[in-house]
């Protein structure tokens, strides 16, 4: 993955701004190599953060239903979370699954990052397969978080990627991964 500065975008300084709760954020103040201009530039630096295609012996994949502030709405999108300091994406992203659903999985393989929102954002999202996923904890909730478990067929998720039907950008990337590496996706219209 190519991470350049082709416009000649310049960082003439950097400043802290206000706290927040799972982001800290900055000003960049950035020259426009198009009409010299310094623009004030927010950044959010968070955690990286991981999401799990969590599929059953059965063929459904594991969902989580929540309430998401920015929107005011609750979503259908594949559990998933913060990584913490020094702690290795595979065992984050194990993490998550059973604290979120309480299921574990015995098969685990990488299937891509991304950057969260390049726009405004720092962190990245790495999104992992589970192969073999079965309900063996109890859920694990943070105080802020409320989550109903889901499971969807796998023979219906492919449609209903495609009609649009999940709205979380994490979730329909990481589906769109999954459904190319079985070569779901190739001859469709």
């Amino acid at each position: 993955m190519e991470n350049t500065n082709k416009d000649g975008w310049k960082l003439e300084r950097s400043e802290p701004g206000p706290g927040l709760k799972i982001f800290r954020s900055r000003f960049d103040y950035m020259l426009n190599p198009r009409n010299g201009k310094t623009e004030a530039m927010i950044i959010l630096e968070g955690a990286d953060a991981a999401n799990i295609v969590a599929v059953t012996p059965d063929r459904q994949i594991v969902f989580v239903r929540q309430y998401r502030f920015g929107t005011g709405t609750d979503t259908l999108e594949l559990p998933g979370g913060a990584v913490n300091p020094n702690e290795p994406q595979a065992n984050a992203a194990m993490r998550e699954l059973a604290e979120e659903t309480g299921y574990t999985a015995p098969e685990w393989r990488h299937l891509g990052s991304i950057p969260s929102n390049p726009v405004f954002m720092s962190s990245y999202i790495f999104h992992w397969l589970a192969l073999g996923a079965m309900p063996t904890l109890e859920q694990n909730l943070d105080d802020g978080e409320a989550v109903e478990v889901v499971l969807l067929p796998e023979s219906e998720v492919l449609d209903k990627l495609l009609a649009g039907w999940f709205q979380h950008t994490h979730t329909v990337n990481a589906l769109l991964r999954y459904f190319v590496e079985k070569g779901d996706l190739r001859g469709r219209d």
